[in-house]
């Protein structure tokens, strides 16, 4: 069953929370009703208002699947999902929640894709080597599912590139390592800069709406943006600073060469004029 789209959401009245039918949760979710209904008897979703037969969900259920979408993108199972579901307070409300999702929400566009093998070539442009895969999936890029299904992650088309220049894999590797470690480490610094200085300021300066909460989203979202391009920039200007300092030092060692004989010339005439020559 298909989600029923352009269906206006149902309000008690103005100022409360949006009410829907299971439909209407389905169509705002961006999910099929078969799909919200699964998450439901899963225990991802906390249970419906009833009136009469009826089932009607808030705005905190459609919070808790756009939260499952966030958390489905970073290649999360439904169990871990469940877990992770259940270590959030039960009064969690859909700012928090809110909150919660800005701060998981994937820096990759598009949601990871599982294929088969030859739909894994397709993607990659080109017929891989099976020691070419296993060289993708050894550089971290491309997650087996199964014995015949690959997720690729993001960096995947990079890696494909990578492979068709003549460098030595171990210099590949190298290479690999040494961006995952820095990357790592500034990853976890902005991290915690953007918790300490942004989000939890914003928590406790006032009680906030949802619609304080859809902007700090989208404040976040403009924050990651601008940092990749700063993570960018920063490189270039620290490789272009490197260059130069290294051409410095070369033509600096060259004027030292150039004036040793100069320096040997004028002491040995210093000592002829001693000896009386």
């Amino acid at each position: 069953m298909s989600a029923v789209a352009g269906v206006e959401p149902t309000r008690e009245s103005d100022g409360e929370s949006a009410l829907r039918t299971v439909d209407e949760l389905a169509a705002a979710a961006g999910l099929t009703v078969r799909t919200t209904r699964y998450y439901a008897s899963l225990g991802l979703l906390p249970p419906p208002a009833r009136r009469g037969r009826m089932a009607w969900y808030d705005d905190t259920h459609l919070a808790r699947l756009e939260m499952i979408r966030a958390l489905q993108e970073h290649g999360f199972t439904l169990q871990a999902i469940e877990k992770y579901l259940a270590s959030l307070p039960a009064d969690a409300g859909v700012e928090d929640l809110a909150v919660q999702r800005a701060m998981l929400t994937s820096w990759t566009v598009g949601e990871p894709q599982e294929l088969t093998r030859r739909q894994l070539d397709q993607h990659a442009g080109r017929k891989l080597t099976d020691e070419e895969v296993a060289l993708i999936e050894d550089f971290g890029l491309l997650r087996r599912v199964g014995e015949d299904h690959f997720t690729p992650v993001h960096g995947f088309d990079v890696a494909v590139e990578l492979l068709q220049v003549d460098i030595p894999v171990a210099g590949m590797r190298a290479a690999g390592e040494a961006i995952e470690r820095h990357m790592s480490a500034l990853a976890a610094e902005l991290t915690r800069v953007l918790h300490d200085e942004v989000v939890e300021p914003w928590r406790h300066e006032r009680s906030h709406s949802r619609e304080d909460a859809e902007q700090l989203e989208a404040t976040i979202g403009t924050l990651r943006r601008l940092t990749l391009e700063a993570i960018v920039r920063g490189f270039q200007r620290s490789a272009n600073k490197l260059i130069t300092q290294s051409l410095e030092g070369a033509a600096a060692e060259g004027r030292g060469r150039g004036s040793r004989p100069k320096v040997e010339e004028r002491r040995q005439a210093r000592a002829a004029k001693q000896a009386g020559l």
